[in-house]
């Protein structure tokens, strides 16, 4: 696979795919933890869902604890930087 600068930024290393969160993937399923809102119905209302709008949802389950990592989450200088003002 091609290697490429996040975002287009030169600043950053040229990385694969898996290193990067851009929507164009080989696989088009994505994961992610999110905060529930609201509830109301069957409707539900989520905050920091990681998906383009009109994205299917097709499963929704709890997170546990003993699922999520146990240690401090390592990540590159780039990326800390990037994403520094994503939300």
């Amino acid at each position: 696979m091609n290697e490429n600068h996040p975002r287009g930024n030169p600043n950053y290393p040229k990385v694969g795919i898996f290193a990067q969160r851009k929507k164009d993937r080989p696989n088009q399923l994505g994961i992610c933890t999110v905060e529930l809102v609201k509830l109301e119905g069957n409707q539900l209302t989520v905050k920091y869902l990681d998906a383009i709008d009109g994205t299917p949802v097709l499963d929704i389950k709890p997170v546990l604890r003993e699922f999520e990592p146990q240690s401090s989450i390592r990540q590159t200088e780039w990326a800390t930087d990037l994403m520094k003002h994503y939300w």
